[in-house]
């Protein structure tokens, strides 16, 4: 067992390695620049529904009222006549990305420290580095990567989506596996 007070180094910089190697995959790549095709009408689209004034959230639509709703003919009639939409309402205007990078970066210290948190219970100081390695990125691929597929099993997001964050999360993982084995204490 080694003490969590000595992991703190490769807790931050595993999350700066992880958020530098996010930058560089989502800004410097064309990697996801596919994820979100535009929508056919999107003027007509966004003009029809301004008018709704819906609230910033999450909807699902058509949405039944109960269990026993999903079998009624209406329902089944609304759900077949469609759309069927999952849609996330944001705030109108330029999303600011200060506040969004912050809030990531703050979730990539929690995925380090949960990281830190394992490997420190299960791997004594002076471990090997391959060990060390291999034990830090499969938790952080398990944080990174695993609940991504739910979206795509439960809410049909798009297959391709999924993997390429599943890669992404390879990438994190390998990160910050390097980095707990290159600062692990000896």
């Amino acid at each position: 067992m080694t003490h969590l007070s000595l992991l703190w180094l490769p807790i931050l910089l595993s999350a700066v390695g992880v958020f530098l190697a996010s930058s560089v995959i989502h800004m410097a790549s064309p990697w996801h620049k596919s994820d979100y095709p535009k929508m056919p009408n999107e003027q007509a689209v966004m003009d029809a529904m301004r008018p709704l004034a819906i609230a910033p959230g999450d909807y699902f639509f058509p949405r039944p009222g109960s269990m026993a709703d999903m079998k009624s003919q209406d329902y089944i009639d609304r759900a077949n006549r469609g759309p069927v939409i999952l849609m996330t309402v944001m705030p109108n205007g330029i999303t600011p990305m200060g506040p969004i990078f912050v809030r990531w970066f703050i979730y990539l210290i929690l995925v380090s420290t949960l990281v830190a948190i394992v490997a420190a219970t299960s791997l004594p100081a002076g471990s090997s580095a391959k060990f060390v390695f291999h034990q830090t990125a499969l938790v952080a691929f398990a944080a990174y990567g695993l609940a991504l597929w739910q979206l795509s099993i439960w809410y049909r997001r798009s297959l391709s989506i999924t993997i390429k964050s599943t890669v992404d999360a390879a990438v994190y993982a390998a990160v910050t596996g390097a980095v707990f084995a290159w600062c692990w204490p000896r």
